[in-house]
Formats: structure tokens, C-alpha cells, sequence
């Protein structure tokens, strides 16, 4: 993706004639220093722009965004999809104070768990939880860092229901398996930045073929969303050094206590079949 033909740049360029002259001046130097930008508040942006925290709240509202939180969210999306490994080295050792390092860690998944409590899309959440309960046959696939995930999911799902299946997306027999799926099969696809390129053939095959494409994701800049039929995004307020997964493992785990909440009878005899192979298989250690 080149970074000049973002749909956020493009926002910007087919907006300038509409902006006041602060405003361009604003637009030209988040154009040309995109990387700072991405981590200032207002407040620091009004100093090094030299325009009013005004100009930049309008700037963004302007731009059709809700406000600068959400501006500087899809910049955030943006820059996080381009970064590569020797990018993120920077920035890590730019934020500095290894005293304070631990602290520094945890209160950043603190902010990202709350950007997913606000963010989140309850009635897509809601339509997705209707998916796993009802599809008759389900494959969860994750490419690289979102294989994780993906086998998580699988893992906790295949404890719940019955034919599930966990694929790796750069894996090619994973296009063997959805060629001979059941039709209308529920694919589920995790997505993490920088969204390898497997992955995203995978999902567009799955669509070709006409199953039910699930996308879970990390940012808005994900190529699969506009193949999915339903797409959860879980973005994190900070860019990660190789990455998080702290939402979308939260969110993975939200999905299936719903759907354990449903399940009732269904679930308690499927666990308890599940139990007696464990015994029977002396699978777990016991005191």
C-alpha cells in the first residue's frame, strides 16, 4: 500500500480546497510528518503546526471524522500497516525509560482493552455470535502472528461444538479445505497488522466460493474488510513493537462465553462426552 494513497490522505487532498488556510497549513504538515503526528495530543500538535487546537478539532470533524481521537485512530491504523521491523525498533527505543518500562507496557494494553470497550460494534458482535451457533460447519484460519489466535479460538470452540476446523493460512491446503467445504460454511479469519498476504488471498478465495466470511481484525486499514460479511475491528491506541493481541484475545475470549451462555443443554452434553475421553485417554494430570 503506498502511504500517499491512503483513503485518509486522499480525504485530505480531495478536502483541501474546502479548508481554511490554517487548515491546509495543518493537512500539509500531517502529510509530511506523518510519524510524529500519529503520537501527539492537541495540544503538542498545536505548538510544532502552529495553528490553534480549534483549527485541529475542526480540521478533523471537517474530514468527516467524529473527532480528532478518531482521526488520529485511522492515522494510527495507517501507520501501523506500513511500519517495518527496523521502524518499530525506533519507535521503541524512542519511547524510552526502561526504569519504567513494565509499567509503561501494561498501562499501554490498559489503554488498548479500553479503545475495545469503546469502539467495539455490538450488533456486528451480536450477528457474529448468531454465526457460531447456528453455521453447521466452521474454519478458523490465522496466518503468522494471528495463527495464535486463530488456534485459540479453534481450541476453546471445539470444546463447545462439533466440527470446527483450525487452517493455517499459509498453509496452501487450507484453499483444499474450503474448496471441499459444505457450502455456505462459516470462515472465520483473524487478521493482525501488517496482514500477510496468504491470508488475505484466503479470505477473498472463501468469499469466491460463497461461504460466510467472519473477519476479526486489529485496524481499519485490514484489506479483508470490504470482502467480509461481518467484520469485528479491535484497534489498539498504541503501535505495537512486533505486535498485540491483547483485544483481539479478549475478544475472542467475549464471543465464547456468549456463546457458552446460549448453549444450555447442548453444551453440557458435548463437555461431558468431551470429560469422558479425557478419563479414559488419562489426558490430564491428577493429584
Amino acid at each position: 500500500m503506498a502511504i500517499n494513497k491512503t483513503p485518509l490522505l486522499k480525504r485530505i487532498a480531495e478536502n483541501r480546497s474546502s479548508l481554511t488556510p490554517k487548515g491546509i497549513i495543518l493537512g500539509d504538515y500531517i502529510q509530511e510528518n506523518i510519524r510524529k503526528v500519529v503520537f501527539m495530543t492537541t495540544k503538542e500538535l498545536s505548538a510544532v503546526s502552529g495553528v490553534s487546537e480549534a483549527t485541529i478539532i475542526r480540521f478533523a470533524t471537517q474530514l468527516k471524522y467524529r473527532g480528532y481521537t478518531d482521526f488520529i485512530q485511522e492515522l494510527r491504523d495507517m501507520v501501523d500497516t506500513e511500519l517495518t521491523l527496523s521502524d518499530r525498533l525506533e519507535l521503541a527505543e524512542r519511547e524510552g525509560d526502561h526504569s519504567e518500562h513494565l509499567r509503561s507496557v501494561i498501562n499501554k494494553e490498559i489503554d488498548n482493552l479500553k479503545q475495545l470497550y469503546d469502539k467495539l460494534d455490538l450488533d456486528a458482535t451480536e450477528k457474529a455470535i448468531d454465526l457460531l451457533q447456528s453455521s453447521a460447519n466452521i474454519f478458523i484460519i490465522g496466518s503468522r502472528l494471528s495463527y495464535s489466535l486463530a488456534y485459540y479460538m479453534g481450541w476453546s470452540l471445539i470444546k463447545m461444538r462439533r466440527n470446527v476446523h483450525i487452517l493455517k493460512g499459509s498453509d496452501t491446503t487450507a484453499i483444499d479445505w474450503l474448496t471441499v467445504a459444505p457450502d455456505k460454511s462459516l470462515v472465520v479469519i483473524i487478521a493482525t497488522s501488517r496482514y500477510p498476504n496468504d491470508l488475505i488471498k484466503t479470505g477473498k478465495y472463501a468469499r469466491r466460493l460463497g461461504h460466510t466470511l467472519l473477519l476479526i481484525t486489529d485496524g481499519s486499514y485490514c484489506p479483508l474488510i470490504h470482502f467480509a460479511d461481518i467484520r469485528l475491528i479491535a484497534p489498539s491506541r498504541h503501535i505495537p513493537y512486533f505486535g498485540s493481541t491483547t483485544n483481539l484475545s479478549c475478544l475472542v475470549n467475549y464471543l465464547v462465553h456468549e456463546l457458552a451462555n446460549r448453549s444450555g443443554e447442548t453444551l453440557q452434553k458435548h463437555q461431558e462426552k468431551l470429560e469422558k475421553s479425557y478419563l479414559e485417554n488419562d489426558l490430564f494430570f491428577h493429584i
